[in-house]
Formats: C-alpha cells, structure tokens, sequence
C-alpha cells in the first residue's frame, strides 16, 4: 500500500459535483493512498445540497475534520500529509492563502502543504477572473501551488454533465500523482 496522504478541502464555490466525483474515484483506487482526509468550509454543505440535491456529505467514507479543528493531523507538517486538493477552490480561499492567511484549518493545511514543499492543488471554480485573482494564482504558482481550473476537457466527447466533470477530477487525479483509468490524447473517443 502506498504512504500517499491526501486532505481534501471543500469550499463554498459552485462545483460539488468535483468533489463528490473525486471522492468516489479515490473509493476506486484504495490500494494507491493510506489515507484521506476531509474539510468543508461554513457554505459547501449548502452549495453540495443545493447543487447535487443530497446530503451525502454526512456519510462520506473518510474523516471529516470541522474547519475550526487544529489539532486535525493535517494542520502540521509533522502529520506528513503529501497532497492537498482544494475542490471546489473559491477565490477568497485562494486569496486566504495566496496571502498567508492561516484563519481556519483549509488555510492552515494550505499553509501547512506549501511551507513543507508538498503538492497543494487548487481547483479555482470561478469565471471571468480579475487582477487580483490572476495576482493570486500567481503568488500560489511561485510558492509552489498548482492552479488547476475547473474547466472541462471536450476531445473525448462526454455525454452527460458527470462525463465532462471527469474530465477535470481525473486531471486533478494525474496531478496528484495517482494511476487512473481515463481518456488520454491520442485514443479514440468513446462513442
């Protein structure tokens, strides 16, 4: 089994369908991590209720750590999370953070993962972008986060909202360093 520890951060933005498509594709490959760890923010609850018209937030597989918990083993770097992966991303987390603001456990785990060299990736849900937005995504790049929007790929022709979301959550998958089973360049679209 893989030493692979993942903390997944939920925020408020539109998106839930990725973090719920990215928790029940980590279910899929078990045998790659050892551990998964989960945050919301105070509105991802109600944008995942409103968005996906469920609750299923309240029976997910892994720990769910209120975002107040700072003794939640990923609040430190002595708890050796490797990964963190923010998804939905707002931007004023992301501004939290590109500014070093550590106000509750997604900011401090965000803090936590770049002062320890570690892979944070930020899936920013946000449409059109401003200066000061792009300045953050600048700042987060140079510290060493990655910026992976969430915009839908189209050259393997999804056929529902599920497939075209896939399309962002198995990138963010490769991104993490995780082996999936997905379209790649260069194979022929599922028809």
């Amino acid at each position: 089994m893989s030493e692979k520890k993942i903390v997944i951060a939920i925020t408020g933005a539109s998106g839930s369908i990725y973090a719920n498509l990215l928790i029940k594709k980590l279910g899929m490959i078990k045998e790659q991590w050892n551990e998964v760890a989960i945050v919301f923010s105070d509105n991802a609850k109600t944008v995942w209720k409103t968005e996906l018209g469920n609750e299923d937030y309240n029976q997910l597989p892994y720990p769910i750590f209120e975002k107040a918990d700072f003794n939640a083993p990923f609040a430190s770097g002595s708890g050796r999370f490797d990964t963190m992966i923010i998804i939905p991303c707002s931007v004023g987390t992301l501004g939290r953070i590109a500014q070093g603001i550590s106000n509750d456990l997604i900011t401090r785990a965000a803090d936590v993962i770049l002062k320890e060299r570690r892979k944070l990736i930020c899936v920013l849900r946000e449409t059109p972008y401003n200066l000061i937005h792009i300045k953050n995504m600048e700042t987060i790049t140079m510290a060493g986060g990655i910026i992976c929007p969430a915009t839908p790929s189209y050259y393997s022709n999804p056929k529902t909202i599920e497939e075209a979301a896939s399309t962002v959550v198995d990138r963010v998958l490769d991104l993490a360093g995780l082996n999936i089973k997905t379209y790649r360049w260069g194979n022929k679209p599922s028809s």
